[in-house]
């Protein structure tokens, strides 16, 4: 019979929501993704982060986790690459005004090429990667792999089985999809998507400011 902690449970479930629902880079991108490619990629979004956090959940279960956390150049690893890719992300969201400003033509002589231009690579990007924007987005970002570790290291006993930590592993993964699922569901009902139409050229102008905002932040920080 499994000995459970009660203690031990509740803080993990609670732990681990509030974690789940803060604001960070997991929520802008899921956010990006469904409202501009719809309620299927933002549910493959959110399923890529849940696969992420599966990869940090089994390095920290090999006791790889505090040896990464205690290296200050593997955080700064992930830290830059996370950054980078952020950043890298926001560029390409607002790459045709940054073009239009940079080749300084008219707005009539530049909007005809730019949408010709990019509908093939939205619609391999809307067919092909956005469970790995998502898996990306998550197994870069350093905070997640703290938040794990600390969770694993100062919240679980070193007395709970294997069996109880595969699920809370489980468990963690599991609110990660179902919490970035339920926003992908809600940012894709129709009466968003309606007003998503009119305004998707802003929607995308912001997310590409929040995503490099964020990006620039891990780089700082």
């Amino acid at each position: 019979m499994i000995n459970i902690d009660q203690f031990e449970l509740y803080s993990v479930a609670v732990i681990t929501l509030l974690a789940v629902i803060s604001p960070g880079p997991d929520f802008a991108m899921v956010s990006k993704v469904a409202l501009l490619k719809g309620r299927r990629n933002g549910i493959l979004c959110a399923l890529g982060i849940s696969a992420a956090i599966s990869v940090h959940l089994a390095y920290t279960l090999f006791g790889l986790g505090i040896v990464f956390a205690n290296n200050v150049w593997v955080l700064n690893t992930l830290r830059y690459l996370g950054g980078m890719y952020l950043i890298w992300l926001g560029v390409s969201a607002l790459w045709p005004d940054i073009k239009r400003i940079l080749i300084k033509t008219k707005t009539n002589q530049t909007s005809e090429p730019l949408k010709n231009e990019n509908l093939p690579q939205n619609k391999l990007t809307r067919n092909s990667s956005a469970f790995w924007s998502g898996f990306a987005c998550n197994a870069l970002n350093p905070k997640t792999m703290l938040f794990i570790v600390s969770l694993f290291s100062q919240v679980i006993s070193t007395d709970s089985s294997l069996l109880m930590e595969l699920s809370y592993g489980a468990y963690i993964a599991l609110a990660h999809f179902v919490w970035f699922a339920l926003v992908a569901c809600l940012l894709t009902s129709a009466r968003i998507q309606k007003k998503v139409l009119v305004f998707k050229i802003w929607i995308e102008r912001v997310t590409g400011l929040l995503m490099t905002s964020l990006g620039l932040r891990l780089l700082i920080n």
